[in-house]
């Protein structure tokens, strides 16, 4: 048995090296284009699958890397420090991976789940509207063969990257549905349109889109789940955590960029605001790790607001550190700026909302 554990930590070991090297040789050289073209986007994405890095949290029995929930953190915290876009946009087919996993139905994950570490399969997802109150914009009616879907997506990050994605819907009762569909115009059995990829002040080669959905006709073999009502909310406060891991990632970055601003101008205050900020990182990441199997919700939910905050202020140090070149365009710093701007507000809920700024308020 130990033998076995042993065996399973020496091979996630590898593999977060292999990811840390391509990181480092590949992605990070080249992080300003891949900021702002789809293009390069799609390539080093297309590399992580090349390397079968793209299903890193699904079973090895289905062609995964079988990550668990603290390896996969480690990785998170690695690929933002390297390059927001590419770690925003893997992400969301990383989420359906999971949630494939976790279905029970077995014709899908025998379909999707043997096929997406290498990125033979990409597949996004587009729920975020689940946890919108009032009105769903989202509904869905039974009707025979399966479910009639109607209303309108506001995000789906990876047009032109993902072939499919899983759409959240809400059933008359208040449940939620979750199933497959095309991620490029269809006018079948009903009509799906997509917007135009949306300008973004952050990692706009993502390419996020929104969509609209007439009297679409999800068949039952294209159910993902099926999760009784307030699910996604059950879930977001259960997962608090998981969106700050990105945030301490980002928060590095802005570090490294204000070590580099040290080495250039060997200016003491750049020296010791760096190791000031880098211990709050340190000390913030590792009380992280520690909540991830024990602790509050209450401090979980003050954690992920500290992430957040020390990703704004890192990011600001490297802006000021640069001086007047933060400002151009391939520059680091600013990217890494804009970065934590996206990293603050994702995944967000009301009470992330909420303790983030308290968290400010506080700093100010």
């Amino acid at each position: 048995m130990q033998l076995g554990i042993k065996s399973e930590q020496n091979q996630t070991t590898k593999i977060l090296a292999t990811i840390e090297n391509y990181l480092q040789e590949v992605v990070a050289p080249q992080a300003a284009q891949i900021d702002r073209s789809p293009e390069t986007l799609k390539q080093v994405l297309l590399g992580m699958g090349d390397r079968s890095l793209l299903a890193l949290r699904v079973a090895q029995s289905f062609g995964g890397a079988g990550f668990t929930e603290i390896d996969y953190r480690h990785f998170q915290i690695l690929i933002a420090r390297y390059s927001g876009a590419l770690a925003f946009l893997q992400t969301q087919h990383q989420s359906a991976g999971s949630m494939l996993a976790a279905s029970n139905n077995q014709e899908l994950k025998q379909h999707y789940l043997p096929h997406m570490s290498t990125g033979k399969v990409l597949v996004g997802v587009g729920f975020s509207q689940l946890r919108r109150p009032g009105n769903p914009l989202m509904k869905a009616q039974e009707v025979e063969g399966g479910y009639r879907l109607e209303g309108k997506v506001p995000w789906i990050t990876g047009w032109g990257f993902f072939d499919n994605f899983i759409i959240g819907a809400t059933l008359p009762d208040g449940r939620e549905i979750y199933g497959i569909l095309p991620l490029q115009q269809q006018e079948t059995e009903g009509l799906i349109t997509f917007s135009s990829p949306m300008e973004l002040i952050a990692m706009n080669s993502t390419n996020t889109v929104s969509a609209n959905i007439e009297k679409w006709l999800l068949p039952n073999n294209q159910v993902v789940a099926i999760k009784p009502a307030g699910s996604i909310h059950k879930s977001s406060k259960k997962n608090v955590l998981h969106h700050g891991f990105y945030a301490l990632g980002c928060a590095q970055a802005g570090l490294d960029i204000l070590e580099i601003s040290y080495q250039k101008k060997r200016l003491s205050f750049l020296q010791e605001s760096h190791r000031s900020l880098q211990q709050e990182l340190d000390n913030c990441r590792q009380a992280m790790f520690a909540a991830i199997t024990d602790c509050t919700y209450q401090k979980q939910l003050q954690l992920r607001a500290s992430a957040i905050n020390l990703a704004g202020r890192c990011s600001q140090a490297a802006v000021i550190s640069a001086s007047g070149a933060a400002n151009d365009r391939d520059h680091p710093a600013g990217r890494v700026y804009r970065e934590a701007l996206l990293f603050s507000v994702s995944g967000q809920t009301t009470a992330v909302m909420e303790e983030t700024l308290k968290g400010l308020s506080k700093i100010s």
